[in-house]
């Protein structure tokens, strides 16, 4: 099981590295977590570089890809050579975008008929797209979830252990980075935000 985070020069440190940390709590055989970059290297909105650990082919081959975000969003949906390359489908995968995320797929056209979550700056841009922008942290439907600030990633990564690895390692993992005396809160808001969206949900072929 391959989770590819999509992680841009210019990224948000908050929106791919939570989202890696939680992911990586589960341990099960063969679940993999990687930052996948069109590049070797990618440098954040702040310095810090980050390693690539899968390519944009491996992320559009992963059963599920998270859309980070970040401060060149608009310069990545204005290559048209690089939005060629992300030959993503909701239909085989898990797709979960962050923030500026957000607006990646909507330009590749897979909100259509969706409305979404973003962050307050990108939600413009969004709108421009023909997506409806909800006021809420997290919002999925089918096999695509969006989430809008930062802090929101913990929504996309508990969403994404629910569907993969079901509620009880989701509840787990969140259990485990929830801040001390404050545990059961957290878990109980998390799986509030993601259980309308598991009922019935089927994991991609």
């Amino acid at each position: 099981m391959h989770i590819a985070i999509l992680t841009f020069d210019g990224f948000n440190e908050l929106d791919s590295l939570i989202a890696l940390g939680i992911l990586n709590r589960i341990k099960a055989p063969g679940w993999r977590v990687s930052i996948a970059s069109p590049t070797a290297t990618v440098r954040s909105m702040n310095g810090v570089v980050l390693h690539a650990q899968a390519t944009l082919a491996e992320a559009c081959a992963a059963d599920a890809v998270v859309v980070g975000s970040g401060l060149r969003t608009r310069e990545v949906v204005a290559d048209a050579a690089l939005m060629a390359q992300l030959r993503l489908d909701p239909s085989r995968q898990l797709l979960a975008a962050q923030c500026s995320g957000t607006l990646v797929l909507a330009r590749l056209g897979l909100l259509q008929g969706l409305p979404a979550c973003t962050d307050l700056t990108t939600r413009p841009w969004v709108q421009e797209a023909g997506i409806a922008v909800l006021e809420q942290p997290f919002a999925a439907r089918g096999n695509v979830a969006t989430a809008g600030g930062c802090l929101a990633s913990q929504y996309l990564a508990c969403w994404l252990i629910a569907r993969l690895q079901g509620e009880a390692a989701a509840r787990e993992a969140m259990y485990y980075v929830a801040p001390v005396g404050e545990k059961e809160d957290y878990v109980e808001r998390a799986m509030r935000h993601i259980a309308p969206s598991l009922a019935g949900a089927a994991q991609p072929a």
